[in-house]
This record gives structure tokens, C-alpha cells and sequence, in this order.
């Protein structure tokens, strides 16, 4: 799948969860969401700076992050399917940061933070869990990404059929 391709697809796709999508599709639409957020930017950047409000409004990257935000979710989505796993590890990342945040605020953790001694809390059993929670929140990214380097399965899976066989 080509640049545009890729592009083309994802948006044809925006609410699209089912299914599956290639390595190539989701690597292009992320190289796509990643250039278009950095030339929005500049833009951004030349107009603010001409119109004397420097730091001024993002209108414009703003715009360009919502509108690519949903269809590289589901083409990220789409990409765990085509390895073989469920889609809600996309989400794993983000649900191990909430796991931490909910285990620090229940068992008083957040007193530690603002006392005077934030050291408090990595001792004991309680800081136990929560060094082994942050290795877990730093470590979860790097996983899915793997995850989403890996090639596809062969043939069919639960998910559908293997976007290299399917002719288009």
C-alpha cells in the first residue's frame, strides 16, 4: 500500500474498528499524522507570528489532530487485529497509567505527593507496587509498539481476512 493509499483508506475507514490493516497502511497514516501535525504547526507558527500573538491560538493543529485522531485509532486498532490481538491492547498504555493513578489515590498516596516527604512513597509493601506499577507504565508503550511492528498472520484470523491475500 502507497502513501496516499494509506490515507485514502484510513479515511474511507474513520469509524472502522473490524477488520484488519497492514503494517503499511498504519505505518503511512502515521507518518501522514505526523507531518501534518508538524507542517499545521508551522503554519500555525508563520501566522501567529504575523499577527504579533506569538503562543496565539492552534486553531489549525487543533483541527488537524481532531480530524486524524479516530481514523488512527481505528487504523491502529485494525493493526492489532492484524496480528492476531485485540484491539483494546492499542489502549494498554493508557489503562496501566490509570491502574497507577487509581492504586496511588485509594491507598493515600497522593498525602505522600504534597507532604513533605514524597520519598514515602516508594516504601514498604505500598511502594513495592508502585515501583513495579511504573516500570510496567514506562515498559507498556514500548510493548505496543512491538506489537504493532509485528507482520501479519498468515491466512484468516478471528478478525478477518489477511489484507495481503484480499485483492482489492
Amino acid at each position: 500500500m502507497t502513501f496516499s493509499q494509506s490515507i485514502i483508506t484510513c479515511f474511507q475507514k474513520y469509524f472502522t474498528f473490524s477488520g484488519r490493516a497492514s503494517r503499511s497502511e498504519y505505518w503511512w497514516f502515521f507518518l501522514f499524522t505526523v507531518l501534518g501535525g508538524f507542517v499545521a504547526g508551522l503554519l500555525e507558527g508563520f501566522i501567529n507570528a504575523a499577527a504579533g500573538t506569538p503562543g496565539g491560538p492552534t486553531l489549525l493543529s487543533g483541527a488537524f489532530n481532531l480530524a486524524t485522531f479516530i481514523p488512527g485509532l481505528a487504523a491502529g486498532w485494525r493493526r492489532m487485529h492484524d496480528s492476531g490481538r485485540s484491539g483494546l491492547y492499542l489502549l494498554y498504555p493508557m489503562i496501566a497509567i490509570i491502574g497507577l493513578s487509581v492504586f496511588i489515590g485509594m491507598f493515600g498516596g497522593a498525602d505522600m505527593l504534597e507532604g513533605s516527604d514524597p520519598s514515602a512513597l516508594f516504601e514498604g509493601v505500598f511502594g513495592l507496587v508502585v515501583i513495579v506499577s511504573l516500570i510496567v507504565v514506562v515498559l507498556s508503550p514500548f510493548i505496543v509498539l512491538f506489537w504493532l511492528t509485528r507482520p501479519s498472520q498468515p491466512g484468516s484470523n478471528i478478525y478477518g481476512p489477511n489484507p495481503h491475500e484480499v485483492s482489492p
